[in-house]
């Protein structure tokens, strides 16, 4: 079971996580959400994003949030995200020895990147979002179309019906627009 299991205040949970992260399997050190997934769950080269990891705690993790949140006291103007990219960058994983898993955004999802499947979305991450008032009015719009889905899904399934209700999120118009304002 996991040692350690943050909730960012910024991620919405639509359902239980743990069924999609190896969570017994004990090589795997660090589960993390990306912005963008390359499709390679072993990559480096995904674009990190803290909203939602999972930790193993263990030697070579307890060295990496010492380094992490070491730097991150001492790094004046950048967000923890940001330091453990720059981190990773420079190979502390490696240096470690500590196994990340990286997760894929149709199940760990974000306003970076939706997830294309409603019925595999486990969470979604207000990133690339700059203002706090923008992540709260586009979660809203999440909460709102989860509740419609699963609506939908409720009287298709009482219906007995083989329909394919159609879906698409709506657009993250509060967060898109924080970039054109000053925060």
């Amino acid at each position: 079971m996991p040692d350690l299991l943050p909730q960012d205040t910024d991620v919405m949970w639509l359902r239980n996580p743990l069924s999609r992260l190896s969570i017994y399997n004990e090589s795997v050190d660090l589960q993390i959400s990306t912005d963008w997934f390359n499709g390679d769950p072993q990559s480096e080269k995904n674009a990190i994003n803290t909203g939602f990891y999972y930790v193993r705690s263990n030697n070579k993790t307890i060295s990496l949030f010492d380094a992490w949140y070491g730097r991150k006291d001492n790094s004046t103007g950048k967000k923890e995200q940001d330091v453990l990219f720059d981190l990773m960058k420079e190979g502390i994983f490696g240096r470690l020895e500590l196994h990340a898993r990286f997760l894929d955004t149709v199940y760990f999802s974000g306003f970076c990147t939706d997830s294309k499947d409603i019925k595999a979305v486990i969470t979604v991450h207000a990133n690339c979002c700059r203002s706090i008032n923008a992540k709260v009015k586009d979660l809203t719009a999440v909460l709102r179309d989860w509740k419609k889905f699963k609506a939908t899904s409720a009287k298709a399934a009482a219906a007995r019906s083989n329909v394919t209700v159609p879906f698409r999120w709506t657009g993250h118009f509060g967060c898109w627009n924080s970039w054109n304002t000053k925060v």
